[in-house]
């Protein structure tokens, strides 16, 4: 199958935003052209034309370039359906319409509620189900701030090796240069109100 299809000349830049979007997560993960295209197999060039909207990726490629950003490709496609005089203007975030994170065996879903226009924080509900954690090993981000709050359950976050257990209203805010992991505490489901600038999704 071929990486791209071009668009005919009257299609060019009408594919629904799916490079902008694609463009957007890059930037957002702070990744370069050259690295999401050698992750996903395919040229600089394949890729610049699909973020610029002039060509439309295949399936296989669309999926690579997804994957090689972390995003699930669904994200691409959340807003098909929606109704005309509820246009996505990078403010509102409508119930229906948050695009949601599922980390599988990390026992984690994180549902966000920040445009993606809005690069420069994000915020997101996040579950942890019984059993469900970051992992041993703890992490960092190079720049900005974290902050959030338990809704409900038991949280038990560690920040820079210390650990703080979280019951709900309890709230927190730390660099994100520190190093932390956390996970869900007891036999029930942990719900947060999770905030990170910049974003980082």
């Amino acid at each position: 199958m071929r990486a791209t299809q071009r668009l005919p000349a009257q299609e060019k830049d009408t594919n629904g935003g799916l490079g902008m979007r694609l463009r957007l997560r890059r930037k957002v993960r702070s990744m370069s052209l050259q690295e999401v295209s050698s992750l996903a197999g395919i040229s600089i060039g394949q890729l610049s034309q699909i973020e610029r909207g002039l060509t439309m990726p295949s399936i296989n490629s669309m999926t690579a370039i997804c994957a090689a950003l972390e995003m699930p490709v669904a994200w691409l496609f959340d807003d098909a359906g929606a109704p005309q005089d509820d246009p996505d203007d990078g403010i509102v975030v409508r119930h229906r319409r948050r695009r949601i994170l599922d980390l599988g065996e990390k026992r984690t879903v994180k549902e966000l509620l920040t445009p993606d226009a809005c690069t420069g924080i994000q915020m997101c509900r996040m579950t942890l189900k019984p059993g469900g954690s970051t992992g041993d090993t703890p992490y960092n981000h190079p720049q900005g701030f974290k902050c959030g709050t338990v809704l409900s359950g038991t949280v038990m976050l560690e920040v820079d090796a210390k650990p703080y257990r979280l019951e709900a209203g309890d709230s927190f805010a730390f660099p994100a240069t520190c190093m932390i992991r956390f996970w869900c505490v007891g036999d029930e489901n942990a719900e947060m109100i999770w905030v990170a600038s910049p974003a980082s999704y």
